[in-house]
């Protein structure tokens, strides 16, 4: 299928497209987490992406260490990526860069709100905080990474609306037949549902990835995957989840049912940086 034509707005030079993110993210109301709506970007990354945009403006092209880094890592991993963006590597570069910066800043200013100017240590991150209602324990390593995860989702989401040139999805469900290779969205009405039933029992088989990128308005079919992993300690590098022998996917990981299900690329995001 051929690509959809880019939006104008994706051809701004980068001082104006710093200056779009801006202004659509004052738009949205600020949230405390992400709930299928969008976060309005603070001062500090607002000034970052301003930066930015005058490095590459001044320069011709972005020089920052980050962004030289994220375009040889997503060109390098999906090079489906480049047809889609016309083979502009660095208005790619700059994509990734925004992102990478929602996923750090969202583990700077978690761990901030909880333990001030240090990080958790291992015993914080083992700790059980809570039960949920179905009587199972959560660690405050699920609870930061919960946290961390609505933070940097919300503000990804803002600038993802800017500046990729084809639809996203965003913690979207889906059912997948792995037997028939056949895959169907759910509903968020109809995961909640679910949940307050029986506790999730009705999801056994789903799959739920933090961002799916489409290359054309196929929702079922994904160019690039991206989930998020805020290991804690932080500092170890992030790895795929195994599925255990009770999952409808035992002996596999995410990053391989992601794949079978949506097609296209899967990688890691985390604050190091972006992971095969």
């Amino acid at each position: 299928m051929p690509l959809p034509p880019r939006r104008d707005s994706f051809r701004f030079t980068p001082l104006l497209l710093a200056c779009a993110l801006l202004v659509s993210c004052a738009a949205h109301p600020r949230r405390s987490g992400y709930a299928g709506g969008s976060l309005r970007l603070d001062s500090e990354t607002a000034g970052r992406m301003r930066h930015a945009a005058s490095v590459t403006g001044a320069r011709g092209v972005a020089t920052s260490s980050a962004v030289k880094a994220a375009a040889s890592q997503l060109a390098r991993l999906a090079p489906a990526l480049l047809a889609l963006f016309q083979h502009d590597e660095d208005e790619l570069s700059r994509v990734e860069a925004f992102l990478l910066e929602c996923v750090q800043r969202a583990e700077r200013e978690i761990n901030f709100e909880r333990f001030g100017n240090r990080s958790p240590d291992s015993s914080d991150c083992h700790r059980v905080v809570a039960v949920d209602r179905c009587g199972r324990p959560i660690t405050q390593a699920m609870e930061l990474g919960n946290l961390k995860h609505a933070r940097a989702l919300a503000c990804m989401q803002d600038i993802l609306r800017e500046l990729w040139p084809a639809p996203v999805s965003i913690e979207q469900r889906y059912r997948f037949y792995s037997h028939a290779n056949v895959i169907e969205t759910i509903s968020r009405a109809d995961e909640q549902r679910f949940f307050d039933e029986d506790c999730g029992d009705k999801l056994w088989g789903t799959i739920k990835p933090d961002v799916v990128l489409h290359a054309d308005r196929d929702l079922l079919r994904a160019i690039l995957i991206l989930d998020l992993k805020f290991p804690c300690p932080e500092g170890r590098e992030p790895i795929w989840t195994n599925y255990g022998d009770k999952s409808a996917y035992s002996g596999s990981n995410q990053k391989i049912v992601y794949k079978e299900a949506l097609g296209g690329e899967a990688v890691l995001m985390s604050p190091r940086g972006i992971f095969r």
